[in-house]
């Protein structure tokens, strides 16, 4: 990325119309990505129960319209999203096997719909929110994870 004399606005513009080149993402393919993604999360036997227990199927819209804006402002840099995601993960009773299996599911989404340049792009940034939501999530229950240490599960 090369740096813009340009103020905020113009700046995070520019930024973005470069992540959007180098990557070939846009707000179609993020939509894409994100339709996808939890049309296979809703399927997976891990992951829909979580997901059930929170979501109806009238509030699945608005959450992907949150998502959407979500990925694009992070991915794309364009400061449309401005949600408190670590707030509405501490309650959920998550693991680091359920972080994987997110991962999981994301990286093939990724990779089966986006270029390479745009598939790792949205791959790295998935990897930093699972790791920050699973440390926050871990330290909201009481626990530091050290280096390589998962969230457990919790106990019934």
């Amino acid at each position: 990325m090369t740096a813009h004399p340009e103020g905020g606005a113009a700046r995070r513009e520019a930024l973005t119309r470069e992540v959007m080149a180098a990557t070939g993402l846009d707000d179609t393919t993020i939509g894409l990505v994100v339709d996808r993604f939890y049309d296979r999360v809703r399927a997976d036997p891990v992951l829909a129960p979580l997901f059930a227990a929170r979501l109806s199927d009238a509030d699945w819209g608005p959450h992907l319209a949150k998502m959407k804006r979500f990925w694009a402002s992070l991915a794309l840099m364009t400061g449309d999203y401005h949600g408190r995601p670590m707030q509405a993960h501490l309650p959920l009773p998550v693991s680091g096997a359920d972080f994987d299996r997110w991962l999981s599911l994301f990286r093939e989404t990724a990779t089966e719909l986006c270029t390479p340049a745009g598939a790792a792009l949205l791959i790295d940034k998935a990897e930093r929110v699972a790791a920050s939501l699973e440390l926050g999530i871990a330290a909201g229950r009481g626990h530091m994870l050290r280096r390589g240490e998962r969230l457990p599960a919790i106990e019934a």
